[in-house]
């Protein structure tokens, strides 16, 4: 059955997840092999709705709906009518006549993507509302993830820091534990909730985290922005207790654990500069394979959903680059 939106991690089946990666490999293929344009979504519209600054997000939705031969259209949040008190709503509204087919959104309300969602035929890709998910993140966490261990089940993954605010925090632990990776927490008390699924573990301790024994050490940005109180002493006193130190660094590296981040970095807060430069570290990647995977989703989803969906396939001429063409 084909889906019309990608709105969180929680109610893709495994299946489902396991066909986006593969897609994603694919699509990751055809990056590397060649960086000409495929005509998967020629004819179609995409429009970025971003009510929250991005650079990485956006920019990745854009270079992977063009490189799908897309018309891509921003929405200036800033200079429309939403300015004037006009609802969202009343934006989708106006915005449904422009007949777009897919529409990514960005916002700080949880929610709020369904809601749009529901209102439109096109379809909806959430690209983080709120502290709720941000699906597409997830994605590509597993998918880096996956690069380095092809069957994960079993691994372990510490997720550390500001997991209270953290959409990536819920929609790649949620994913995670969907391949059968073990994930815990690590962070302030204040920081760490105690609701959520029993199976992952919470730490407040950083040595004994590590005794937990991961392979995957998960850096999240401190989101200042979003705390409406102080939850811990100042940001320095936080890089002391569950910072990524220079002298944490070498005992990671002694340990032969990766290191991820969703970004941007707070260099000094979540990590030192040091972790930028270490051998196993995967935020680059991260990043890189962000074009893939939201290349993968788009190709995914039918707009209406009244389309069979589509899965890449390779085709090979002799002497010719590989080409992406669909079944």
């Amino acid at each position: 059955m084909a889906r019309k939106d990608l709105l969180d991690i929680a109610s893709l089946q495994r299946e489902e997840i396991e066909l986006l990666l593969d897609q994603s490999t694919a699509f990751k293929q055809l990056l590397i092999s060649s960086g000409k344009k495929v005509p998967v979504l020629e004819g179609k519209s995409v429009l970025m709705l971003f009510y929250e600054p991005s650079t990485r997000t956006h920019s990745s939705f854009e270079v992977a709906a063009k490189r799908l031969s897309a018309e891509v259209t921003n929405f200036n949040v800033a200079h429309s009518s939403i300015t004037k008190g006009e609802s969202v709503r009343e934006t989708i509204e106006t915005l449904q006549a422009m007949r777009t087919d897919y529409i990514i959104v960005r916002h700080s309300r949880s929610g709020l993507p369904g809601m749009i969602a529901r209102l439109t035929k096109a379809s909806v890709i959430n690209a983080g509302d709120g502290a709720h998910e941000h699906p597409t993140q997830a994605l590509l966490d597993a998918f880096t993830i996956k690069e380095k261990f092809a069957d994960p089940r079993g691994k372990r993954v510490l997720i550390i820091g500001d997991v209270l605010h953290s959409r990536v925090a819920r929609s790649t632990s949620t994913l995670l534990q969907k391949l059968g990776v073990e994930v815990a927490y690590l962070g302030p008390g204040s920081l760490v909730p105690k609701f959520g699924p029993a199976s992952i573990r919470r730490f407040t301790n950083y040595d004994e985290a590590m005794a937990w024994g991961p392979d995957f050490v998960y850096l999240l940005r401190v989101q200042m922005e979003r705390q409406d109180v102080q939850f811990f002493p100042s940001l320095r006193e936080y890089h002391r207790i569950y910072g990524i130190t220079n002298t944490r660094l070498e005992d990671i590296r002694q340990r032969g654990l990766y290191i991820m981040h969703p970004g941007p970095v707070n260099r000094g807060v979540e990590l030192c500069d040091a972790v930028m430069d270490y051998e196993r570290s995967l935020i680059n990647n991260q990043a890189e394979n962000g074009i893939a995977v939201r290349m993968a989703v788009l190709n995914w989803l039918t707009p209406g959903g009244d389309l069979p969906r589509r899965e890449p396939a390779y085709a090979t001429r002799s002497g010719a680059a590989p080409a992406l063409v669909m079944p």
